[in-house]
């Protein structure tokens, strides 16, 4: 079976989770496919709601909970992971803050994962916005991870149970560690 163009593969077994993918343009669309076919429950959201719907049509679901929802608030409820790979600056954080950005629908202790290749400022900028929402929820913190093609970031047990789900997505991303929020080292 193929993912939007790209080669089946076998996955390495984990607990399926729950998780949002924001996004799905020419890289989001296989990636949530990667994601869909490890047997990981996932909730799509796109601008374009055809897109969502094609995605949907293509990936019924391993465990047959597959959808997808018209803002990106609603898309993360309940979402363990939520993966988000849009345009540019602008476009995440259209999907990101606001009433009904995913920031303002995420529970706490979820994992934000971008894969846009976007500015240090706006990394910077969502990691602080994930803080706030801490303090607004008084619970732990979003959690903002910065991934751009093979790097990862965030140290000890947590960047390598984030890494084996990243996996799925992509098994380039190795656990290369990018630094603090918006620097790579």
């Amino acid at each position: 079976m193929s993912v939007g163009g790209a080669n089946a593969r076998s996955y390495e077994n984990i607990a399926p989770r729950q998780v949002a993918f924001l996004g799905l343009g020419v890289m989001g669309y296989p990636m949530a496919g990667h994601l869909a076919q490890a047997g990981h429950s996932v909730t799509a959201y796109n601008r374009t709601a055809t897109k969502s719907e094609a995605w949907c049509a293509e990936f019924p679901g391993a465990q047959g909970q597959n959808g997808f929802k018209k803002t990106p608030r609603e898309a993360v409820a309940g979402a363990d992971f939520v993966f988000c790979c849009v345009g540019n600056d602008d476009d995440l954080r259209s999907v990101t803050l606001g009433a009904d950005g995913a920031f303002a629908g995420m529970h706490a202790g979820a994992i934000f994962v971008d894969h846009t290749t976007a500015s240090a400022e706006v990394a910077r900028e969502l990691h602080l916005a994930g803080e706030v929402q801490h303090v607004r929820r008084e619970a732990r913190a979003l959690q903002h991870l910065g991934i751009e093609l093979s790097r990862l970031g965030e140290g000890g047990a947590f960047r390598e149970y984030v890494a084996q789900i990243c996996q799925h997505v992509d098994k380039k991303l190795d656990g290369h560690l990018i630094g603090r929020h918006g620097h790579v080292l």
